[in-house]
């Protein structure tokens, strides 16, 4: 009777997920917002404005929890801070959420490949973010990372999140040579030894795979920042041959529409890497970094100094540094849909924006 019981339980789990990406495929985004770096144990008055944005998704892109533990039983208290926060739950009752992570909700500070607890603390975050039971992740899969298609054909918007701490290799540090008044710069630089990864090769497959889906518009969330390469914080920059590898992938297998949002910063910023020299896609790669959600380095003199004098070539306008969140928003009624890539204020108040159209983001013909 009991082996009854479940197997009609399971059939209904099944049938609800084939129904939800039913959903997923019909749900025509036009408005997905993200962000990143939340304190749980801190106000986090920033999801009433993100609420009265009326997003048809939401991205959490890393640091969603400051855990910094290896114990499970800390690590899912913290979760629960958040997941009792009201305006986490007004957004939950809002839209969909997707999430990947970052160092802190991974477990330690810059941790990659070597932290001890990473499978015990995937569980952790994915029976938060209500991970199905034959979710890929669960059955086998090691890392967060995940894919999802939303839209009908001709306005198809992929979601692609990346997992850049369970298989990312050490990071390197040292000194970079800088002229006086150049602009601060971090404690890591480029690692370009033999064998090193941000991805693992598993994931590698995965996402070739992922970019020859069927999409028009593809957001690519990454923890941390892709674009920016000089500032010697977190960065793919610090793994030059892996940024060219995804460069590179994404040229060969032909992907148009490619958008990047990334965190980790506690700023917000609007990188634009031209066609050319290191972007050979073939059309200009834009990265929007939204952080943080309640914790920004404006609060900080000091932290607020060091990253307006922050090298950055890549940038477009200029860094805001106090409570944000992205949002992209898509116009499909133009027959060239315009996307605007934006950065709001703890008010909903749009600060930065880039507008651009979909043509611009494909490669010549």
């Amino acid at each position: 009777m009991l082996q009854r019981q479940l197997f009609v339980v399971a059939i209904c789990m099944g049938l609800a997920l084939v129904a939800a990406y039913a959903r997923a495929a019909e749900r025509l985004l036009s408005r997905i917002a993200f962000g990143s770096c939340c304190k749980q144990d801190k106000p986090q008055p920033i999801w009433n404005a993100i609420v009265a944005a009326q997003p048809d998704l939401f991205l959490m892109l890393g640091d969603n929890i400051y855990g910094d533990t290896q114990d499970m039983q800390v690590l899912r208290a913290k979760y629960a801070q958040l997941g009792n926060q009201p305006g986490f739950l007004k957004l939950k009752a809002t839209c969909p959420i997707l999430a990947t992570w970052d160092d802190h909700d991974y477990g330690a500070n810059d941790a990659g490949v070597e932290f001890p607890r990473k499978r015990e603390s995937q569980q952790v975050f994915l029976d938060f973010f209500g991970a199905a039971p034959n979710d890929p992740r669960r059955t086998g899969q090691e890392g967060v990372y995940s894919a999802q298609v939303f839209g009908p054909p001709g306005r198809r918007v992929q979601i692609i999140l990346l997992d850049g701490r369970y298989f990312r290799s050490p990071l390197k540090t040292g000194t970079r040579s800088a002229e006086p008044g150049e602009g601060f710069r971090g404690r890591y630089i480029p690692n370009s030894e033999p064998g090193t990864t941000m991805l693992g090769e598993a994931q590698w497959t995965w996402l070739e795979r992922q970019l020859s889906v069927e999409a028009d518009v593809r957001l690519i969330g990454s923890g941390v920042q892709v674009v920016a390469d000089q500032h010697g914080s977190e960065t793919w920059g610090n793994f030059p041959q892996e940024r060219e590898r995804l460069f590179r992938t994404i040229r060969d297998v032909g992907a148009q529409g490619v958008v990047f949002l990334s965190g980790d910063r506690h700023l917000a910023e609007l990188c634009r890497l031209p066609p050319g020299g290191k972007n050979v896609v073939g059309y200009p790669l834009f990265d929007v970094t939204s952080s943080s959600l309640n914790e920004p380095s404006g609060n900080f003199t000091r932290a607020k100094t060091r990253f307006a004098n922050e090298v950055n070539p890549w940038r477009v306008g200029l860094t805001y540094f106090d409570t944000n969140f992205g949002m992209v928003t898509i116009d499909w009624s133009e027959a060239d849909p315009v996307l605007r890539l934006q950065i709001h204020d703890e008010q909903g108040e749009t600060v930065i924006q880039q507008r651009t159209t979909l043509s611009v983001l494909h490669t010549a013909p």
